[in-house]
Order: C-alpha cells, then structure tokens, then sequence
C-alpha cells in the first residue's frame, strides 16, 4: 500500500518518538507525569498475543495453566496436563488507523516428565508494507519493516504447589529502512539483543463457601536483557523488562459451571525519564543513561514525581471467566493504566468453545474510537492437545 498519512503518523509515534523521548524531556509537570508511557525499545514484546487473555481485561499470570503461559508465566508449564500443547494466535494491531499492521503468535509446550516441562514460542510483528520514495516522489521500491523474538523456557514443580520458570529469548528489530527513509542520516541496522525471564508459580486446592475452589498466585519477569541499538554509533535502548504479579481463585460451583476471578498488576522495570530544563540539564528525577541492573532497581524509585508517581506507573488488569461444563467459555475484563502513563483504559470481551483436544478463543477490545487506536481489536486463538499424559508417572 502506499505510504498513507495514518501510517506516517504511526510510525512517528511507534519508532522516532519513543527513541527521541530517551533523551529529551517527556513532561513538564512538576511530579513528572505525562501524556506518554515510558519509552522503550521492542514495546511489541507486551503486547498481548492470545485471545483468552484478551477477554480478561490482558491478565494471564495466575489463571489456569495453558500452552500460553510461554508468555504469561512459564513456570505454569510444570502444570499443564497434556503431553504436547501448542497454539496459534493472530491480532491485527491498530486497525482504525492501518490495515495492515498485525500480531501473530505461535506457542508450544511438551512435558518430560510429572515434574519438568519445556516451551518454546514465536513472536513476529509486522509493520505492513510501506511505499518508500524520494524527495520528488518518485518510487524507491517498498520495504516491510518486522520484529521477531523467539523465546525458550524451562519449567519445574517443587513438590505439590509450586513451581520455577526460566526463559532465555533472542529479540530481532528490523527497522533500519524506515529509519533512513524518515532521514535520519544515520548508517543504520537491524537491533538484536538477548534477554532472560524467571517467574514463579503457587497453586492449591482449597475450599471455599462449600465449593471446591483453587487459589492461584504468579510472578513473571520477562525481556531482562541486552540494551538494543540501530546503528553503530548510535545509541542504545531499553528493552521493555517487565514485572507481572498476579492472583486468581476458581470455584466449581457444580460439575458444570466453573468461576474464575483475577487480577494482574504490571510495571515497567526500565528508568522513568527525568525532567529536564531547555539545556537537557536534570532539573528533577535521575539520570535515566544507566546500565541495565540499575535501570531495572531504580526503576521503583527513580520517577521524579516520587512514590504517586511510582504508584501511576503500574496498571491494573481485573477479569472474570466463566465455564460451561468445560466447553463454552464467557469472559470479561477491564484494563486501566493511569492518564499520565500512556492511559490506556477500555473493557474486554471474550468467548471460548472447546471441541475434544481442539480449542478456539477469540475476544473484542471495547474502548472509545476517539480517543484510543486499539478500538475494536480482535484477536484469534486455536489451541491443540496431543499425546495424552503419558509421561506423569515420570519424576
């Protein structure tokens, strides 16, 4: 397609600002707020890429074991039951702006034994097709700038209750020819980096009310790695490291209807830019030009806004899913992230149908078409399981 207005629009705000906003003031209010999430590199890496999650508002990190929790938490893979699970997700991204921007996600899990599980999943983003010319409109040839992260993960149960998850990844970024043609000037390159997650995950069985219930609590950090550069002098970028926790409990209200209620909450573990004055001098806040250990440990105290402004930085992710006699699936959920952090805020809808070892999700965004670019996203889900359980009597 050609290179509309919406699309150089979008990749202003997607690619050159969020570069731009590393080194320049990002607000002028006194606490440090603004109208911008805090920059980083790769933000396609917390995107969320299944349907089921979709539905509960993006929580995912405590909720029943699937073949997903390659992203959510994968230390809930030393639950799953089934031997093999994989699952095949597809999103397109901004759809009232550009048609052609989408995410697709590929998961897949197998069980070595009763205890230990590994994963393995594909992220690929793509930006569409862009229509490159030069300064007198004449065509330069096309180009489709895309990211990729392909991510492998390791699990183990500790006893009963609770299990570990590391994760190791390779993060790829080819947006060097979009780079040039917006005149950078600069020699540029395709970004790579590596990066690493641990997390953590505690299940009991338990009752409740006179029902059989399970209480679920998870942690989740993910995208710990390697800053990310476009060129060879150029500088370098956070990758979007990232904390997730969160708790869910399921009641079986009888053999047919099943209820679970979660909650996640979120927060970028990278610096928050200070506020500078017109020279670029720190007038509040720290410097945010730090390795990536101390970005990751100043980032719960380093906006210059203090403790609220600390407490802005993380979003809140509530759901509730409902299940009938384990085949229809019903589920909502609402995500809030605060006004001066990117402030995104809508409700999510979703369905669920499982068929013998198949399963199809999809789920709806619900938000307001003027004021957010996500309105009306749709995302896809198809999950199989194959080759029963075989392997549980294995320690």
């Amino acid at each position: 397609m050609k290179f509309s207005f919406y699309k150089t629009i979008v990749f202003l705000c997607v690619f050159i600002l969020p570069f731009t906003a590393l080194s320049q003031t990002t607000g002028t209010n006194t606490n440090g707020t603004n109208l911008s999430a805090i920059p980083t590199a790769v933000p396609f890496l917390n995107i969320t890429p299944d349907s089921r999650s979709g539905g509960l508002g993006e929580a995912g990190v405590a909720i029943t074991p699937d073949v997903n929790a390659n992203y959510w938490n994968p230390a809930k893979l030393a639950f799953l039951e089934n031997n093999n699970d994989i699952s095949i997700s597809y999103s397109p991204w901004l759809r009232q702006l550009v048609p052609d921007i989408s995410l697709s996600y590929v998961s897949y899990a197998h069980k070595l034994s009763d205890r230990n599980s590994i994963g393995l999943s594909l992220r690929y983003f793509n930006y569409g097709t862009i229509q490159l010319t030069d300064a007198s409109q004449n065509s330069q040839g096309t180009y489709s700038p895309n990211e990729f992260s392909l991510n492998s993960s390791f699990a183990r149960k500790f006893g009963e209750d609770f299990s570990l998850g590391l994760t190791m990844g390779f993060v790829h970024s080819n947006l060097s020819n979009a780079f040039f043609a917006t005149g950078s000037g600069q020699q540029a390159k395709a970004g790579n980096s590596l990066a690493a997650g641990v997390s953590f995950f505690y299940t009991k069985p338990t009752q409740q009310f006179g029902k059989d219930a399970i209480f679920s609590f998870g942690v989740n950090i993910s995208n710990i790695g390697s800053k990310i550069s476009y060129s060879d002098t150029g500088p370098q970028y956070f990758l979007p490291a990232n904390l997730k926790i969160g708790a869910a409990n399921t009641w079986n209200l009888d053999d047919f209807n099943q209820v679970t209620v979660t909650l996640d909450l979120n927060k970028l573990l990278v610096p928050t830019p200070p506020i500078r004055d017109a020279n670029g001098n720190i007038i509040k806040g720290t410097d945010d030009n730090v390795s990536v250990p101390a970005g990751i440990f100043g980032s719960f105290t380093d906006a210059p806004g203090g403790f609220s402004e600390e407490i802005q930085e993380i979003t809140v992710s509530p759901g509730i899913e409902y299940w009938y006699s384990h085949m229809f699936a019903l589920r909502t959920g609402y995500f809030y992230q605060n006004v001066n952090k990117g402030g995104a805020h809508y409700f999510t809808v979703g369905v669920g149908y499982k068929y013998k070892d198949l399963t199809f999700d999809f789920s709806y965004l619900a938000a307001s078409q003027q004021n957010s670019p996500l309105a009306n996203t749709l995302r896809f889900t198809l999950s199989a399981n194959f080759g029963g359980d075989k392997n549980a009597a294995k320690k």
